[in-house]
């Protein structure tokens, strides 16, 4: 199984990073046939499983983190609530932000191995959905996606690494993560790491950031769900580059 460069752990680099030519969706080379499979499996039980979001590079969640600091792209509270963070410290902006997006440098999605997913077949069209967890609750819109994907997704090599409220990210059903190579991830992302790539990025609430590093990594970094053996036990991988 790949390792991962610091460049690579933080979003800064993506050559193992490939398109999947069907769905423009961005995913680490060696996850390829893990999720082609996963999807393969779920419309064979009826469900159009499709990812709404890959790899996402350093920049990009820059972009997004900076929006909400400013107050330019909406920020929820803990209860999906839209909060004015004009009217929050710089510390309780980082938090607040932190409840639903990761620093830049620090998020799952920087390694390839993360996907968020839908179920499209239960979309009339143009149909809007929102990725909340009441979507994948019972009753939701995407409420059998979030059943199948509890009882099959583990023997694909995926887990839902944000499954329950632990203090830090909230719980985020539609997020996949490939066991096998994110467990890789995560032991090489520090705090050193992290700080590396952070220190001189153009990042909004910095001086907050870099002085609470630490207990943000326990908190939003460490604190996830353990993978079941059976996903790290999947032998999916892929070598080369799908046309």
């Amino acid at each position: 199984m790949p390792c991962f460069s610091s460049p690579e752990l933080t979003g800064r680099a993506g050559g193992q990073i490939v398109e999947l030519a069907d769905s423009k969706l961005r995913l680490h080379r060696a996850v390829v046939d893990a999720f082609q499979a996963l999807v393969a499996a779920a419309a064979q039980a009826g469900i159009g499983l499709a990812g709404t979001s890959g790899f996402r590079d350093f920049d990009h969640q820059l972009a997004i983190w900076n929006a909400k600091f400013r107050g330019q792209r909406p920020v929820l509270d803990r209860d999906g609530r839209p909060l004015d963070v004009h009217g929050l410290s710089p510390a309780e902006r980082v938090a607040a932000i932190l409840t639903w997006s990761a620093l830049p440098g620090a998020s799952r999605h920087h390694w390839g191995t993360e996907v968020d997913v839908i179920d499209r077949a239960a979309l009339s069209n143009g149909q809007r959905f929102e990725l909340l967890p009441a979507e994948y609750a019972g009753g939701g819109l995407f409420a059998r996606l979030g059943e199948w994907l509890g009882e099959h997704c583990a023997r694909f090599g995926f887990f839902r690494p944000y499954d329950i409220d632990r203090g830090g990210v909230q719980p985020e059903p539609w997020h996949l993560s490939y066991a096998p190579l994110a467990a890789r991830a995560l032991e090489g992302l520090s705090v050193t790491v992290l700080a590396e790539a952070l220190e001189s990025a153009p990042i909004e609430g910095r001086e907050v950031i870099l002085s609470q590093l630490p207990e943000l990594h326990r908190r939003y970094v460490l604190a996830v769900s353990a993978p079941p053996a059976q996903a790290l036990a999947a032998a999916f991988s892929r070598a080369a580059t799908p046309s």
